[in-house]
């Protein structure tokens, strides 16, 4: 007989569609606490905590040291099994209503100086072949437009418009934004295009970006190549794609972009994602401050 949390995962699975790794993670959980249950209070049923049982567990998870992030995700897990458990007639109320979401610490986006970006973006550096010139272009891209990796995977050569030159990028929920696009970005995109079109002719993909076999990218081989780049110009630990992205907001932000603007730039859905970057151009100006005024 399946479980009651196997058909909870089925019906994620089926017809909410959720990730493969979002449910092995939700499995996972759901073991853990089952396992918890029946040490503790020897029961064998997830229907059959309540809201002490869950306080407890959750607790002791924290005593040990539970990241924030993990705590927030077993306790989605939970409540939105104990939810469908109440649709589906098997409990009638939820043990996780009182159990509040625990506040994430605010992590600073990270962001490359853009005295060092333009070391990292000189032509010069880069091999004068298909992969070196695949390479500039797609660190260009991420850096002049700040789109995100999957929008710079999934980027066609038909959605780049020579004659307005701008892009228009598909973001998260198929909604689209259109970036303009510098003189000097196209300039890199059609001498690219040439060479793409030299080395695989009419085999040669729709997509911008393909690697040296001349397949879409992935993200990993995008992952490996910015990072690999951005250590030539930075020691920051955190390293990746979504780094030049922030690099973009941050120091267009700092020339003093309208922050409505960048918001759209992004494609972000409200104006609060885009507002962390404010926090780095604040402490930009803290540092300015402590070094140029006489009393600091």
């Amino acid at each position: 007989m399946v479980g009651h949390s196997e058909k909870f995962l089925d019906y994620l699975r089926q017809v909410k569609r959720y990730s493969s790794h979002t449910l092995l993670a939700y499995r996972a959980d759901f073991a853990q606490f089952t396992d918890f249950l029946n040490d503790q209070y020897g029961v064998d049923d997830l229907e059959q905590a309540n809201a002490s049982m869950v306080r407890t567990w959750f607790a002791g998870l924290m005593d040990e040291g539970l990241a924030k992030s993990t705590f927030n995700r077993k306790r989605s897990a939970l409540r939105s099994l104990f939810k469908f458990l109440i649709a589906n007639d098997v409990i009638e109320s939820n043990p996780m209503d009182h159990l509040a979401a625990v506040k994430k610490d605010k992590r600073l986006p990270v962001y490359v100086e853009e005295d060092k970006l333009d070391t990292l973006l000189n032509p010069n550096d880069f091999e004068n072949n298909f992969q070196g010139m695949r390479d500039l272009l797609m660190l260009e891209m991420l850096y002049t437009t700040g789109m995100r990796l999957s929008e710079l995977i999934n980027l066609k050569h038909n959605e780049i418009d020579s004659s307005r030159k701008q892009v228009s990028i598909t973001g998260k929920g198929n909604k689209q934004r259109s970036v303009p696009l510098l003189d000097s970005l196209f300039y890199i995109y059609n001498r690219y295009c040439d060479e793409k079109n030299r080395v695989y002719g009419a085999n040669a993909s729709p997509f911008v970006f393909v690697t040296d076999k001349g397949n879409q990218l992935y993200p990993g081989f995008v992952h490996r190549r910015v990072c690999n780049y951005l250590g030539r110009v930075t020691t920051k630990t955190r390293k990746s794609p979504h780094v030049m992205r922030h690099s973009f907001a941050t120091h267009m932000l700092n020339r003093g972009a309208d922050l409505n603007a960048i918001k759209e730039l992004l494609g972000h859905a409200n104006l609060s994602a885009t507002q962390v970057y404010t926090h780095n151009t604040i402490e930009k100006i803290k540092q300015v401050y402590k070094q140029a005024h006489p009393k600091a």
